[in-house]
Formats: C-alpha cells, sequence, structure tokens
C-alpha cells in the first residue's frame, strides 16, 4: 500500500524484420502468466507448492550467477508446473561441458535475455547530424533444463540448500531493511509509504497475526520506495482502482516476491481484487510484466 500526496538460442531482435518475433515472445510470456492467474496460482507468492523445490531465486548451476527479472517468473512457473525438485537450470550445452547430458525427450523452458544495440543506419544518422545514436531494444529467446531433467552432472549440482528456520527475527531482512537507507517508522497500525515525505510506516512486528509478515509487509512497501523521484522516478499518480495504481503495486509485489525468496522468507499474495486488477494490466498491454 501507499499514499498519495530445446537446444538452441534464437535472437527476436527489434525493427521491422524481427518486430513480429519479439511482440509474439512477449505475448507468449504475458500470456503465460495471466493463465497462472487465472487458474489461481500466483507464479510469484510460494513458486515451489505442489513442487519439492525448496525457497529461493531461480540460477545457472554452471556459472553460479541468479536469474532476474522476468526469468525468475518464467522458472518458477515452471517449477510449479512440473514439480521439479530444485531451483537450478542449465543450458543444454552446460548440461555437456559440466559432463552430464539432458535426458531424451526432456522439453526445455524458454527464458530471454534483453538488451539494446545500435543499427548501422541510426549510427549513420547520428554521425550526420551530429546526434546521440538512439538504441533498440530487442530480446533473444534461450532455451535452459532444470537440473532435475539432467544425468551424469556432479552430484553437488543435485543438492538442496538448507531452508532457513523459522524466527521472529530475520537477520538477513533487518540487514537489508537497515542497508536500504530507508527512513522506517514503526508505529499505528497501518503499512505504507509516503511519497511525499519519503519514508515507510510499520506496525510494530507483535501487531501481526504473523510475525513473519511483518518483513514481507516491509518489503512490500520498500517495493513502492524505490519508486522516489530520487530513485526510479515511478508515476504514484493513481488512486485505488486506476491501471496506474495497479501497476505500481504489482511492482512492489514482485519485489516483496523476490526479494523475500532470496532471504528465506515464503512470499504471501495480495487480496483477490489486486489480482483482477494486475489481470486487467496484463490483458491490456503484453510487455507490461516486462517492465
Amino acid at each position: 500500500m501507499r499514499k498519495t500526496g530445446k537446444r538452441g538460442a534464437r535472437g527476436d531482435v527489434g525493427g521491422k524484420k524481427g518486430e513480429p518475433l519479439r511482440a509474439s515472445l512477449y505475448s507468449e510470456i504475458t500470456d503465460r502468466i495471466i493463465a497462472d492467474l487465472e487458474r489461481g496460482s500466483v507464479p510469484w507468492v510460494k513458486p515451489w507448492g505442489r513442487a519439492k523445490a525448496s525457497l529461493g531465486l531461480p540460477r545457472n548451476a554452471a556459472t553460479g550467477r541468479g536469474y532476474s527479472g522476468i526469468n525468475i517468473l518464467i522458472l518458477w512457473g515452471a517449477v510449479i508446473e512440473r514439480s521439479y525438485p530444485c531451483q537450478s537450470w542449465l543450458t543444454f550445452r552446460q548440461a555437456l561441458s559440466l559432463g552430464g547430458n539432458v535426458r531424451k525427450g526432456e522439453h526445455g523452458t524458454t527464458i530471454v535475455h534483453a538488451d539494446r544495440f545500435i543499427p548501422k543506419d541510426e549510427k549513420e544518422r547520428a554521425k550526420q547530424e551530429d546526434a546521440e545514436p538512439q538504441a533498440v531494444p530487442f530480446l533473444k529467446r534461450f532455451t535452459v533444463f532444470n537440473v532435475a531433467q539432467c544425468e551424469g552432472l556432479p552430484e553437488h549440482l543435485y543438492g538442496q540448500p538448507e531452508p532457513l528456520p523459522e524466527c521472529e527475527i530475520i537477520p538477513q531482512a533487518e540487514a537489508l531493511m537497515h542497508a536500504s537507507g530507508a527512513d522506517i517508522r514503526i508505529g499505528g497500525d497501518r503499512a505504507f509509504y509516503m511519497p511525499a515525505a519519503d519514508f515507510v510506516q510499520l506496525p510494530p512486528q507483535p501487531a501481526f497475526f504473523e510475525t513473519i509478515n511483518y518483513y514481507r509487509t516491509a518489503l512490500h512497501e520498500l517495493g513502492h520506495w524505490t519508486g522516489h523521484s530520487s530513485r526510479l522516478a515511478r508515476d504514484f499518480s493513481g488512486s485505488f482502482g486506476t491501471k496506474t495504481y495497479a501497476r505500481e503495486e504489482l511492482v512492489a509485489e514482485l519485489t516483496a516476491a523476490f526479494t523475500c525468496s532470496s532471504l528465506g522468507i515464503e512470499p504471501t499474495v495480495r487480496h483477490a481484487d489486486y489480482v483482477a486488477s494486475w489481470l486487467e494490466v496484463l490483458r491490456e498491454d503484453n510487455r507490461a510484466i516486462f517492465r
């Protein structure tokens, strides 16, 4: 809440020639998330639900690097749908380089890499007009496989991290809240972010029916906090029920989900009316979830 005052990779590149492919990729992934929401499965809430996977963010098993952005939602969705036991992924070639292989008959999961490039003709135009060249955004699609779809890999890649113990004080969450530098004020009976004064208000932890909700709520409000004009400068002008409001709530919800998972805290979903507003946003704009 806030107060207002397969084996290969194929590139889907921007421009006339690549635009249909790029648009198709945006729609393909957004439609998948819409389908999850419509059947009551929110891909950023308890993504290990029916699966056996432990809490955490998906990462590449070969490099140890975590996936980010839309790829987190895509891979969490695959973990839910196929009941994978871990959050570790590899490309076909990475599995081979590690001495293993993808089992015959396994189907990979499509993820994306977003970047920008400057076309040759744009460079020429900018040079002639003595102006800054304009970069064109593009998407590339890659196929990855869960470690559970592979065989012959080193044993340690199949292991699972120990779950964090349940406790009232989560040191890593406390450390993150402190390190953010945000003005977090404890007291009262409501949680909100106030853009005009740039502070987060939280009830004291004992006020929550489940003490862990103190951290879930704090991370949601810190998601709003990132949108201040001095930081990411998002639009806070929307009132409750508007698309602008729904978009900002979706940003804060994904912030909380990603951060909770990285800290070992199980995320939870907002009320059904929020889900309905998110569906409206996604149906109207197939790039909203990417942004």
